[in-house]
């Protein structure tokens, strides 16, 4: 019984260490398991500074020589282009292109949580309130945020990023149709860029196609670069619970190197210390794969047409301000021909049916922690559960009832040797009360009194043991899962990736917690008793603010526990061990 107390007090410890790193990164501090990918740094740069920092490697050069493009002489009027669809509404900026803001029509900034949460976090210095009304927005170009998805043409004079560009006309929302095309034209020294966005109905993704048309008297070598540009600040309004993908990151995926994951503090540490060198902490060189930024339950990513040849660079640009990109050589455009590159865009939420669909690992950029190969077979599960019920609630309460079906062997044995120690409890107090002064005998008594009752003293430990890897991987789960931010489950519980508003799981979980502990052999030491019955007020406080689905799973944990201790308890222990 004292290595079933250690099994529970390391839980215990292990839930303090959940709770007090959770609370470190959510007040800006560093991470004691992952590494803060985004300095504090300056606030973002003006929007004159916006305009002249993004970079891109020249075409004839590595991507870590970095050259500034050449900036339009044409006078152009800077226009905003509105694109609606069903799911998205995009503002593309008619100079350079560039795609300035996306809202998400499906998805508010922020779950729902009750005042109280917003209120007390905010005696700790916590972000200001996000309004849950509004709509996310992933790409944004305002006095909080800098993201943007940037392309052009580098190699020459040809029209970039910053080129004045001219929008046929066209429709611009959906209104029954299944696609919208925007499509802009710009011209320099005889190089005409036209870029063509393609919008799809129920898509996040973006078709983003480019044609070179060489209408100059030479021939022209021009390469296409693809980038996304970040700022290094932590996002407004994210809850202490949000795990590590709470942070903007870039991330680069190839087939050689599979999936890294980088931080805008290494790449500025990267700048300092080796400027216009290539960036070894991820591949530079591929004909496949994405670049992409991502964030807790959303991504971004610039996916090439397959099978093109391709430099990947990371670069910061300016003060806080940061780009990861992909440079695609063209090859050689004769006077009067074209040439077209094809690129998709997608910007939207780590959905895992839709990410595997897309491009080869793009899924991995959802975050389930260090315990991802248990956290995706479950959720698995979970997907699948969730077909049939329609309510992620009641799914995690059939998965914890398969689960504990799933388990039953292992944690039945368990339970039935916690109901035979129980039986001997009274015995096990007598020994230790003849043998006080002598641990040595008193251990090969009660070895003996095992023995004799054929009672394993590390089997009451298994039912916590068993539970442990399915209870921190679901926590990962809840984090990453954008398929259950926002997700009801019935009455109160409006997200269950947020705190219970009004305590109700919590209480419970204390409540069944007790009655497990009533159910348990005493500790014969009463301090131990003591401390046994103060564990389940610490969790249940612990669970205030831990995501409402992972206190759910626990509590039909404990009731599915405790139907099942009650009937070996009364039903399967032989009468000879029953006093």
């Amino acid at each position: 019984m004292d290595i079933k107390r250690t099994v529970l007090w390391v839980v215990f410890s292990m839930s303090l260490l959940i709770l007090w790193d959770n609370w470190m990164r959510h007040t800006g501090k560093q991470s004691m398991f992952f590494p803060t990918p985004a300095a504090q740094l300056s606030k973002n740069a003006s929007a004159s500074a916006k305009v002249d920092a993004p970079k891109a490697a020249a075409a004839n050069a590595s991507a870590s020589a970095v050259a500034q493009v050449a900036t339009d002489t044409l006078a152009i009027k800077s226009e905003r282009i509105t694109i609606t669809t069903d799911v998205i509404k995009a503002d593309i900026d008619t100079i350079g292109g560039e795609l300035m803001r996306l809202e998400l029509l499906q998805h508010k900034e922020s779950a729902v949580q009750a005042h109280w949460y917003d209120d007390f976090m905010g005696l700790f210095g916590s972000k200001e309130k996000v309004d849950n009304r509004k709509n996310i927005v992933l790409f944004d170009s305002s006095e909080h945020r800098t993201y943007l998805a940037e392309t052009g043409l580098i190699g020459g004079v040809f029209p970039n990023h910053k080129s004045g560009f001219v929008a046929k006309p066209g429709v611009r929302t959906l209104d029954g149709n299944n696609q919208i095309q925007l499509v802009l034209e710009s011209e320099q020294a005889g190089v005409k860029l036209t870029k063509t966005f393609t919008f799809t109905k129920g898509e996040y993704v973006i078709g983003v196609k480019h044609t070179v048309t060489n209408n100059s008297a030479a021939a022209i070598t021009p390469s296409l670069y693809l980038q996304l540009i970040h700022d290094g600040t932590k996002p407004e309004g994210d809850s202490m619970f949000t795990g590590p993908g709470e942070f903007f990151a870039p991330a680069v995926f190839t087939d050689a190197d599979k999936f890294q994951k980088l931080d805008f503090e290494k790449i500025q540490k990267h700048e300092a210390e080796r400027p216009g060198k290539s960036n070894e902490d991820h591949a530079s060189k591929a004909d496949n794969g994405w670049v992409a930024v991502i964030q807790h339950f959303f991504v971004s990513a610039f996916i090439p047409q397959d099978k093109a040849p391709r430099e990947i660079f990371t670069k910061q640009v300016a003060p806080n301000l940061y780009a990861v990109g992909s440079i695609l050589p063209m090859g050689t455009i004769a006077p009067g021909a074209s040439a077209t590159m094809d690129a998709r865009l997608y910007s939207g939420p780590q959905l895992t049916a839709v990410l595997d669909k897309i491009a080869p690992g793009l899924e991995l950029v959802k975050d389930y922690g260090i315990l991802a190969i248990i956290a995706k077979p479950l959720f698995w599960l979970m997907e699948q559960i969730h077909k049939l019920l329609g309510n992620w609630g009641w799914t995690i309460v059939v998965f914890t009832i398969t689960i504990k079906l799933a388990l039953f062997p292992l944690s039945a044995a368990g339970f039935r040797s916690m109901a035979k120690m129980k039986v001997v409890t009274p015995k096990m107090t007598a020994v230790r009360e003849r043998f006080k002064n002598d641990p040595q005998k008193m251990n090969q008594a009660m070895m003996e009194l095992y023995k004799t009752e054929k009672i394993n003293p590390l089997g009451g430990c298994l039912p916590i043991l068993i539970q442990m890897p399915v209870f921190l991987s679901l926590y990962w789960v809840l984090q990453a899962s954008v398929e259950m931010r926002g997700a009801p489950w019935i009455g109160w519980i409006t997200d269950l990736t947020s705190p219970d508003p009004f305590f109700v799981l919590p209480v419970l979980y204390a409540i069944s917690m007790f009655i497990t502990t009533k159910l348990n052999p005493a500790p014969a030491d009463p301090m131990q008793a003591k401390m046994m019955l103060f564990m389940p007020l610490a969790f249940s406080v612990m669970f205030l603010f831990f995501p409402s689905g992972l206190v759910l799973y626990w509590v039909v944990n404990n009731v599915l526990s405790i139907g099942q201790q009650w009937v070996i308890n009364n039903k399967m222990i032989p009468q000879a061990h029953k006093p």
